[in-house]
């Protein structure tokens, strides 16, 4: 992995812990956060692909559900289903792992307004992209490449960065291009989700980047390091202005790093496994098992089987 990558994803570590450390949220902070994020992530990622909705308009559309004059009605039931289609994105992100069936769902959310037809559905007409030169995939291979897809993302959950896993997928996905339309909005949702479901803010694309969004996502055909740095960026943009939402409006708790309060917890309750230990440090069970296994790659604890069952222990104890 590229040094300047590498820095950047400890920088998004060392970010997620300070917002962690104002975890548990209240459940009115909680619904306000993820209107903060429904509103942010359908205005931009509309506006990348041309809406020509504001972000004030776009919240009125999704939250009060009018119209807006002299707008077209495209981009108000673009608005109307991207707001859709993260709701759902939300609700997958507790799911034990991502099916075919998911995706589908996400676009006909998202495009079942604009074209039922064609929502949910993938493409059965072979389709170019402008300003690219390479080509997506054809029709005959478009379903066999989403399984592969699908079951390299539930393979590698648990393996790669959640940075990493989700721009990874951002990529893949938008490569097939599996959809007549929406693949941009799709691979942001699904980008997203990744970062939902292992415990990260998601992260927004300005439309004032759209040029350089473009850029370093066609290069990343031959190589894909910019990309990967331009996601890693996006999240730490998003990090940082959510912890200074926070800042403003909460105090903030001493932020310990979960790998000290992994250590922690099995000095103090040796044996514990990774569902136990995630259910008390209220993280989800797969970002538990990412920080178990880069503390067992230092060799600071070591999993020990006892019986039908084992645990997690410190080393030499």
């Amino acid at each position: 992995m590229e040094k300047s990558l590498q820095k950047k994803l400890e920088e998004c570590d060392k970010l997620q812990q300070s917002l962690w450390s104002y975890r548990p949220l209240k459940e009115e902070t909680l619904k306000s956060l993820k209107e903060y994020y429904r509103v942010g992530l359908t205005f931009t990622s509309n506006a990348i692909e041309g809406n020509s909705l504001t972000e004030s308009e776009t919240k009125v559309v999704i939250e009060d559900g009018l119209t807006v004059e002299g707008r077209p009605l495209k981009d108000l039931y673009e608005a109307a289903g991207h707001a859709a289609a993260f709701d759902f994105v939300y609700t997958l992100a507790k799911s034990k792992s991502l099916e075919d069936a998911d995706i589908l769902n996400i676009h006909r959310l998202f495009y079942e307004k604009i074209d039922p037809l064609s929502a949910g559905c993938f493409r059965k007409v072979p389709v170019f992209i402008s300003g690219s030169k390479y080509a997506v995939s054809p029709v005959d291979k478009i379903k066999s490449r989403m399984e592969k897809l699908v079951d390299w993302y539930n393979n590698n959950e648990n393996k790669l960065h959640p940075v990493v896993l989700a721009a990874q997928l951002h990529k893949k996905f938008v490569f097939i291009h599996p959809f007549v339309d929406g693949n941009g909005r799709l691979a942001r949702l699904l980008m997203n989700l990744a970062l939902l479901r292992n415990d990260y803010n998601i992260a927004i694309i300005p439309q004032i980047m759209r040029s350089e969004y473009i850029a370093v996502l066609e290069l990343a055909h031959t190589d894909d390091a910019p990309f990967m740095e331009f996601i890693a960026d996006r999240v730490i943009a998003t990090q940082s202005d959510i912890l200074r939402l926070f800042r403003e409006t909460m105090p903030e708790s001493e932020a310990i790093p979960f790998e000290e309060q992994l250590k922690s917890e099995i000095s103090n309750n040796p044996g514990m496994n990774a569902p136990a230990l995630a259910l008390k440090l209220a993280r989800s069970l797969r970002t538990t098992q990412r920080y178990l296994r880069l503390l067992t790659q230092k060799g600071l604890i070591e999993f020990r089987s006892v019986a039908k069952k084992g645990g997690y222990f410190l080393v030499g104890f």
